[in-house]
C-alpha cells in the first residue's frame, strides 16, 4: 500500500487484514490460501485489492468464507496462473 490513505480507510484495511490473518485457518482447512503469497493494493483510495498467488485451487465454500471474514461487500475472481496454480483476487469497496 504505497499511496496515502485517510485514517478511517487505513483502519478499515488494517481490520480486514487482521480478520484474514486470524480467521483464514478456520475457513481454509485444506490450506489452499493459508501460507500463499498475498498482496494488498489500494486502488484510487477507494478500493482494496487482495491477491493470493500460487493457489492450487479453490472451492466455492472457501471463497464464501473469505468474503465473510472480509465483512463488507466484495467480489472475487479466479484466473489461471500456471497449469497447476490460480490467482485468487478479492476486490473490496472501502467505505467513506
Amino acid at each position: 500500500m504505497s499511496e496515502t490513505i485517510p485514517g478511517a480507510r487505513s483502519e478499515q484495511i488494517n481490520e480486514i487484514r487482521r480478520r484474514l490473518a486470524e480467521g483464514l485457518g478456520r475457513i481454509d482447512p485444506h490450506h489452499r490460501l493459508l501460507g500463499r503469497p498475498i498482496a494488498y493494493r489500494v486502488i484510487d483510495g477507494t478500493t482494496l485489492e487482495i491477491t493470493y498467488r500460487d493457489v492450487p485451487g479453490i472451492a466455492e465454500a472457501e471463497v464464501l468464507g473469505v468474503k465473510r471474514l472480509i465483512g463488507v461487500e466484495c467480489f472475487c475472481t479466479v484466473s489461471p496462473q500456471t497449469a497447476e496454480c490460480v490467482t485468487v483476487r478479492f476486490v473490496v469497496s472501502l467505505k467513506q
